[in-house]
């Protein structure tokens, strides 16, 4: 595994300094990384590694989230609360039904099928999209009108509301019976999520308050407590459903409302962790790209990317209507919509080990999603963002 991991930070590294002359995002390097690396290519990373691979993706994530929360001040959403509220599941319901009707127009698969397909590729990536909001929100650009805030919150709530979908097209396709239950929960799991994360926070803020210690210390205690939130969200979602993501940005959240100052630095703290954990999470994800599957998919899958593109695109065009936001603005957005990597790389293997017929096809249609949509959102995202988006004016 040391060998894996000494491979994966010097072909990484290098990639990353090559591809940066160009001005290209560090993750097309690492994705490159993984897939030379990986069991399809060189199948140079380690069994155990792969084998933990979910739970190290998982790991980045909670940073990514950790430093959503202890960036994102809820006040700033106030004036585009409509805004993120649509831009947290229209988007989503827009391109997962393109998807599974028009899947039907190229593929060999039953509408069931089609609309898992949808609920796989239609989720945002927050491991693209929420590192560059908090970027925009340090640079002061786009934070007059909230448009970090707004897309950082939103795109949390996207990838909960695709993947309990996703969930529920998959009981289906099981049992061919829909299970309402667990529409009705999805408030509840938001909901129980938020409060859970609320109470965490609080006693996190009282507790650091009350006791000197490093603040090492205290990203290790983040670190334990988010870890025990998503073991007790899988071992509760029969009884007690909530979101351990929700729960997990909703207590950093809490930290910042209740102590600034900490926030700061631990913002600083994590900021230095995501440098090794975005490097291991897009690494990982590419390992999981399997080329023959990929040309399999062929030319049908990129033309049906398309089409749900467009259909995403005005998905967002409606959910930021009414909204003081010029059509730049709401091009921007529509461009922070489009990277997906980290929910496709979680489920988009299921199916196929459900032993669903259309489960390669999901799978490879998944991978794809992210080889292109990645780099295409995290490009326009960096290289768009200064001719798009207003800097906030600071006193002087």
């Amino acid at each position: 595994m040391l060998l894996s991991l000494g491979l994966i930070i010097l072909l990484g590294l290098a990639l990353n300094s090559i591809i940066s002359r160009f001005r290209i995002p560090s993750l097309i390097g690492y994705i490159i990384t993984g897939i030379i690396l990986g069991p399809y290519v060189l199948d140079l990373i380690s069994p155990d590694l792969l084998n933990i691979s979910s739970d190290l993706r998982k790991i980045a994530l909670i940073v990514i989230l950790v430093r959503a929360g202890l960036t994102l001040d809820i006040n700033d959403l106030k004036s585009v609360g409509r805004g993120a509220l649509l831009l947290s599941f229209l988007p989503a319901t827009f391109e997962i039904i393109a998807i599974g009707f028009i899947s039907q127009l190229f593929f060999d698969m039953t509408i069931i099928e089609g609309l898992i397909m949808g609920s796989v590729v239609a989720a945002v990536s927050p491991a693209v999209v929420v590192p560059r909001m908090i970027s925009l929100i340090e640079k002061k650009r786009g934070t007059e009108k909230s448009i970090p805030q707004m897309v950082l919150a939103a795109s949390s709530l996207d990838d909960i509301y695709a993947i309990v979908l996703f969930t529920i097209f998959i009981q289906f396709y099981e049992t061919s019976v829909f299970d309402f239950q667990s529409i009705l929960l999805m408030p509840v799991s938001i909901i129980l999520g938020v409060i859970v994360g609320i109470l965490f926070g609080i006693a996190m803020q009282y507790l650091f308050k009350k006791f000197h210690m490093r603040d090492t210390i205290k990203v290790l205690i983040i670190f334990g407590i988010a870890f025990v939130l998503d073991f007790l969200e899988s071992s509760l979602k029969n009884i007690l459903p909530f979101s351990s993501l929700l729960a997990i940005i909703t207590m950093s959240l809490t930290i910042l409302k209740t102590y600034p100052i900490l926030a700061a630095r631990l913002t600083s703290k994590f900021s230095k962790i995501w440098v090794f954990s975005e490097m291991i999470l897009f690494v990982l994800i590419g390992a999981l790209v399997n080329i023959t599957v990929i040309g399999n998919v062929g030319f049908s899958f990129v033309l049906l990317l398309v089409l749900a593109i467009i259909v995403r695109f005005i998905a967002v065009l409606i959910s930021t209507t009414k909204l003081n936001f010029n059509f730049k603005e709401r091009l921007f957005i529509f461009f922070s919509y489009l990277p997906k990597a980290t929910v496709q790389a979680a489920i988009g293997a299921i199916p196929l080990q459900l032993g669903m017929p259309a489960g390669e096809l999901i799978l490879g249609v998944s991978v794809l999603s992210i080889f292109i949509t990645a780099p295409l959102g995290a490009i326009l995202i960096d290289q768009t963002q200064e001719l798009l988006l207003n800097k906030k004016a600071t006193l002087a």
